[in-house]
């Protein structure tokens, strides 16, 4: 919700006072029973909630995204199944699938994209966990740039973008097998590099644990680490850098230094 805008139609008399009461009942949160929505996420860290579909019930997910809907509030889900969407669509017709990143998302507010987000992607396989993060950077008001299948196997492809690279403000490495892209791209970007250990490889990759070792003890200097296949914490951490990077650090300077 957008008390500010909430407030301003109050004192434009497009809504009564009694309206406004109504729509501010439900902050910080809204109980459905099964969950409370947090509406005040959005204005205490800038980034609305965002629903992990895997495991929910459907009558509980189905009323999650009706909700939202219905307050227009822009809603995206995480590791959604065709048949979850097929569900929601049912109740909300515009809802948006994308099978390659399992999101699923309401979007009906206008979003301007700022910055730029390098999303890079060792091999093809490694692109479902890409997509999850550059459409959640996208999602958040970031425009991404990806930069698929340059991993180390042929190290031509990536040094052939790295001046597209040197534009964005944060870059993200996606890469199973032994992870060894996230350390090369610290190596080349003047950028934070945010790795993302996926769980693509043979056997003795033990379903990710080995990219994950790798990322964490790379010798390269500033490159941060997420889990495994976690291209969405990829996505949120690389918009907080992206919107710094573009408007800079927005709190009162005044507050007392550390």
């Amino acid at each position: 919700m957008d008390v500010k805008k909430l407030l301003t139609q109050v004192q434009n008399h497009e809504i009564s006072l009694d309206e406004a009461e109504e729509q501010l009942k439900t902050l910080p949160y809204e109980d459905l029973g099964f969950a409370k929505l947090d509406h005040h996420r959005q204005l205490r860290s800038g980034f609305g909630e965002v629903v992990f579909c895997s495991g929910k019930a459907d009558d509980h997910l189905v009323k999650i995204y009706q909700t939202f809907a219905d307050k227009n509030i822009d809603v995206m889900g995480t590791r959604a199944t065709q048949r979850q969407y097929e569900l929601v669509k049912e109740q909300v017709p515009d809802a948006v699938y994308d099978p390659l990143s399992r999101i699923l998302k309401v979007e009906r507010q206008k979003k301007e994209r700022i910055g730029c987000v390098a999303v890079c992607t060792g091999g093809t396989a490694d692109v479902p966990v890409a997509e999850e993060a550059a459409q959640t950077a996208e999602f958040f008001g970031s425009n991404v740039m990806r930069i698929y299948d340059v991993g180390v196997a042929g190290i031509h492809r990536l040094l052939a973008n790295v001046d597209r690279i040197w534009k964005a403000n944060c870059v993200i490495a996606v890469a199973g097998m032994e992870g060894a892209l996230g350390s090369v791209m610290a190596g080349l970007a003047e950028a934070p590099v945010i790795a993302v250990p996926t769980s693509v490889g043979y056997g003795a990759n033990f379903g990710g644990v080995s990219a994950l070792l790798s990322m964490l003890n790379s010798c390269a200097n500033g490159i941060s680490v997420v889990n495994i296949d976690n291209g969405y914490g990829a996505g949120y951490i690389a918009t907080q850098i992206n919107r710094l990077a573009v408007h800079g650090n927005t709190k009162d300077e005044s507050h007392e230094q550390p």
